[in-house]
């Protein structure tokens, strides 16, 4: 390969060039020049050239900078997985997130018989298997497009005063009336308050204060309690 010369290629430097010189340097660059080519045709192609030439090398220069951010990032664990997780905020409210993948979403929603999404809250015994009574379960909508929710337990936590506080989350479809499960969370237990029963207490547990219990109204079944 020809070395090519190391002066700046520019028209001024171009025209203290004779003819000869031109065609010389053009041969440097690769450029066949016709017999007899005006020489002001010569000085055009070998700029074209140089300059085609210096947007190239900027190109790869830019190419080379963005390399340095072209590492292979590790795909998360739960990558194109339908899971449903649980953050606990306190005594009384948890913010739920969950993630359907698109198989799952494609298999549930084309159905004509889909009816929407669900959380179903299921109150579990201490060797984390559910209650035999589904009474105690209660079932949250929600919408297509929703990725997260918070859930209030003030009800189940003081009609359940017996249980350990442990809950599973499930995340299920609806098709016509039945639920169909998706994903469901880890069992979780929630701070405990003192009790139903010492509600005047409730000021001395900093937990509960933050849950905000003392402003909520909670109607307890007095039938279910008595079941």
């Amino acid at each position: 390969m020809k070395k090519r010369s190391n002066k700046p290629i520019t028209r001024i430097y171009l025209e203290t060039l004779s003819t000869g010189e031109l065609i010389k340097l053009a041969d440097e660059y690769g450029i066949d020049i016709p017999p007899e080519l005006e020489r002001i045709f010569i000085i055009q192609e070998l700029l074209e050239c140089t300059n085609e030439d210096k947007e190239q090398t900027e190109e790869n220069k830019d190419i080379q900078i963005k390399t340095s951010y072209t590492e292979t990032a590790l795909l998360p664990k739960q990558y194109s997985v339908s899971y449903v997780d649980v953050l606990i905020r306190d005594p009384l409210w948890v913010f739920v997130f969950w993630e359907i993948k698109e198989q799952d979403r494609q298999f549930y929603e084309k159905s004509p018989d889909f009816n929407g999404y669900c959380l179903r809250v299921v109150p579990l015994n201490e060797d984390n298997t559910e209650l035999q009574s589904r009474e105690n379960f209660f079932t949250v909508p929600v919408g297509v497009t929703d990725t997260a929710r918070y859930l209030g337990f003030a009800t189940m936590q003081n009609q359940l005063p017996e249980l350990s506080c442990r809950y599973l989350i499930k995340l299920g479809a609806i098709l016509k009336k039945a639920e169909y499960q998706i994903a469901a969370s880890q069992p979780f237990s929630l701070p405990a308050l003192i009790t139903h029963k010492d509600i005047a207490l409730i000021s001395e547990n900093p937990l509960a204060r933050l849950s905000g219990v003392a402003e909520l109204s909670i109607l307890i079944n007095m039938d279910r309690q008595e079941q």
